[in-house]
């Protein structure tokens, strides 16, 4: 696998320019600057690296000392796990609170924060709306708080999956990633994340399920290396020469009186043999999981070579290391 290249402070700056100084939390893939974003794919490829040396890894310790809080509404197998798998790795402390501390159920969001501000040194949340974790943030301003999925936005998943793109492709600027269905939250992250790495990003969904508009035009102000968005409503227009295919459940947690009007809106979509092969030969499959075989994806494209789907799970643990490190011991990276 091609090696990401760390990104310099200076890199891209006019003369007697100061790189932004590291976000204190991560609710957004737009709270990093480019050079921050690939400067956590690289620490995150190196990392993937290290974890064979397992408590002889240079940043075996790195958290020793630092408590980390989960705080989940939603049910979760991958970002849990990975999360406090990453945490514990790193040397520190991870407590998985219980469901019942509902952000603002049986307590007010802002008083959740202030309390665990006098406890622990970060929380990953994942929760509902955006506006939950951006309250909690601001109602918690030494905290370090890493949105973990909310229903407009997944950053950590992108992360991920531009690290399994990278070692797809050994470079990223100038590909093309194809997403075809909902404007999700992983669609969402995914255009920003792909449009400040310099990769195309074609999206393929029904009408009326398409991106906002206000959310693209934000992708496309932070575009770099020439990337492009397009939307599409033709499935095989946009996997055309695509290096990779990507799609996501039709419904989403939150949606399930939609399921059967969904399932007869999206059934066009569904990536198949035959769309796969519209993209070219060597496109590989991508998902973020869970899969529901038969729906968003054929049981044949899944279980193909071509799918890295289990790459992109297995990336979640070494990019959210990365991500810890970069928020919680800068001094590591």
């Amino acid at each position: 696998m091609s090696r990401l290249a760390i990104v310099r402070q200076s890199d891209g700056l006019p003369a007697g320019t100061e790189q932004p100084p590291m976000p204190r939390s991560f609710l957004s893939v737009l709270d990093f600057t480019p050079e921050q974003l690939e400067a956590c794919l690289a620490l995150a490829a190196r990392l993937k690296r290290e974890r064979a040396l397992g408590p002889c890894a240079p940043t075996a310790t790195a958290l020793t000392g630092r408590h980390v809080a989960l705080l989940f509404d939603k049910p979760s197998l991958r970002t849990r796990t990975t999360f406090e798998v990453a945490i514990r790795e790193c040397g520190g402390s991870v407590l998985a609170l219980p469901a019942e501390v509902a952000l603002g159920t049986r307590e007010p969001v802002a008083d959740v924060a202030r309390n665990l501000e006098r406890w622990v040194h970060g929380v990953v949340i994942r929760t509902f709306g955006q506006r939950i974790v951006e309250e909690f943030t601001a109602a918690a301003p030494s905290l370090s708080v890493i949105n973990a999925l909310t229903d407009e936005q997944h950053p950590c998943q992108a992360l991920a999956d531009y690290l399994t793109l990278h070692e797809i492709c050994g470079t990223l600027a100038g590909q093309t990633i194809a997403y075809v269905g909902d404007g999700n939250n992983v669609a969402t992250s995914l255009v920003q994340a792909g449009a400040m790495l310099g990769v195309n990003v074609h999206l393929a969904s029904p009408r009326g399920y398409a991106l906002p508009d206000s959310i693209v035009d934000a992708a496309r102000r932070v575009a770099r290396h020439g990337a492009s968005i397009r939307q599409f409503i033709d499935a095989e227009a946009a996997v055309h020469g695509a290096a990779a295919v990507y799609t996501d459940v039709w419904t989403s947690m939150g949606q399930e009186a939609e399921t059967t009007a969904r399932k007869a809106v999206f059934a066009p979509y569904q990536v198949t043999t035959a769309l796969m092969k519209r993209a070219g030969r060597q496109a590989k499959f991508m998902h973020c999981l869970p899969a529901h075989r038969g729906e968003e994806v054929a049981a044949d494209v899944f279980e193909s070579p071509a799918s890295v789907v289990f790459d992109q799970a297995e990336n979640r643990l070494h990019s959210q290391k990365a991500l810890l490190l970069m928020l919680l011991a800068p001094q590591y990276v």
